[in-house]
């Protein structure tokens, strides 16, 4: 590999000695992967920027002001590619769409730059992102901590996984520092949560759990789907890694299935190489929707944080209505926490699971179905979909009691959406003034 490739790639610097960063992590790099075609912006620049133009390929031949869809498996190889391989660089040149692409080159950076951290690595799904980041922060006979209402994927993958690949794992209340701290061992390598959580959105302090595990020599992975950084960027809180489900608000439009881990890139590269192990590589065209979507993020979480807050304040006044999730109702939040709550609302109507499904299929605007943080609003009961492999008592622990429904608000015009939940809960009931 020629000197100056070396250099672009940051091979250079903060080298002292062969490549031991696979298993010590001290070896440096820049940031990326990315080539000299890719826009780098300065992470100062404002979300509105960044989405916009972080990350895109600006192709040298036909001055395409979009990303190319680079729909190839494989790519020629050259000096720098042989060189890759015995350098441990594969992550770093165009080989194999597995191992990197410049599309995913493009997103990776593009989410980077709006999260704040060093590097990315784009999955085929959110689940895998997750599992990925789990499996390589962790070995045998490590301990991990998260909450007891994570996501039902994420809480599967640490009860039913975890301890049968000899990793022991403490589900705890996110809000409770006490309890969190209590459940620290000096095995505990990972503590795992979410910042805002799903259906019944509440917020654990993201600092106060930082703290706690730097105080334990532990990595603290915060699962920022629900939220995005527009609204909060956990990594400026003390977090060490975030993961997204991207099929949610950076795809924004319901058409892909994606994930992402964010961090440090000492971190990235080894689960990077884990998503290799796994096959969790995204596809090309996956890659240029989530690029295409998340150029609108901003906008469209901007739109969606302040249809959801009208939407919940409306549902704590109505009398069919008996308890609404939602960050800043009744106070539950100080104001000014994040910039926003994004577009989920959770609510329990009076009668139950019966009533519930009567009001989703009342409802004329919303479609009854799964997923969140697209343009359109979808409505769904969480102890029948992202829930239903809980048993009775543990959805009861968590607070999913009968007559709860999950609205993911999308970015229609938010008073014919009130006006639309109205009329499915009934108007002759009113609304409590």
């Amino acid at each position: 590999m020629s000197s100056e490739r070396r250099s672009a790639l940051g091979f250079e610097e903060g080298r002292t000695s062969e490549a031991v960063w696979f298993n010590e992590l001290t070896r440096k790099r820049s940031t990326g992967p990315v080539s000299p075609q890719h826009r780098i912006m300065p992470r100062s620049a404002s979300p509105d920027t960044l989405a916009v133009h972080a990350g895109t390929y600006e192709d040298p031949t036909t001055g395409s002001v979009g990303t190319p869809i680079f729909q190839t498996s494989t790519f020629k190889l050259n000096d720098d590619s042989y060189s890759a391989f015995s350098d441990g660089a594969l992550r770093d040149v165009p080989i194999y769409t597995r191992y990197g692409n410049p599309g995913q080159w493009a997103v990776q950076e593009k989410v980077a730059a709006l999260e704040g951290g060093e590097s990315a690595v784009v999955t085929a799904s959110g689940m895998s992102a997750i599992a990925s980041t789990v499996f390589t922060l962790t070995n045998k006979g490590s301990h991990i901590i998260s909450g007891y209402d994570v996501y039902g994927g994420t809480y599967n993958l640490l009860r039913e996984d975890m301890p049968s690949c000899g990793r022991d794992v403490t589900f705890v209340d996110p809000l409770n520092i006490d309890a969190i701290k209590n459940a620290i061992r000096p095995e505990t390598q990972v503590l795992l949560f979410e910042s805002l959580t799903n259906p019944l959105l509440k917020m654990p302090p993201i600092e106060a759990i930082a703290e706690i595990a730097r105080s334990a020599n532990a990595l603290l992975v915060v699962d920022n789907t629900f939220l995005t950084p527009i609204n909060m960027r956990p990594l400026s809180l003390g977090a060490d890694l975030v993961v997204h489900s991207a099929t949610k608000y950076i795809g924004g439009h319901s058409d892909v299935t994606a994930g992402f881990v964010v961090g440090r890139r000492k971190f990235l590269d080894k689960i990077w190489a884990q998503t290799l192990r796994f096959g969790a590589t995204a596809d090309p065209l996956c890659c240029f929707l989530l690029e295409r979507g998340a150029k609108t993020l901003p906008l469209r979480v901007e739109r969606q944080n302040r249809n959801s807050a009208a939407i919940a304040d409306f549902l704590s006044r109505h009398d069919q209505v008996t308890r609404v999730h939602y960050p800043t109702v009744n106070d539950e939040v100080e104001a000014g926490a994040c910039q926003g709550y994004g577009g989920v609302v959770s609510f329990e109507v009076a009668g139950g699971d019966d009533r519930a499904f009567e009001v989703m299929r009342n409802l004329r605007i919303p479609y009854v179905a799964t997923s969140l943080g697209g343009v359109e609003s979808l409505v769904s009961m969480p102890s029948n979909t992202s829930h239903s492999s809980l048993t009775a008592r543990q959805k009861a622990l968590i607070g999913i009691n009968p007559g709860l429904i999950r609205m993911a608000v999308g970015i229609e015009s938010v008073d014919e959406l009130i006006e639309d939940l109205d009329q499915a809960l009934g108007r002759d009931n009113g609304v409590r003034r």
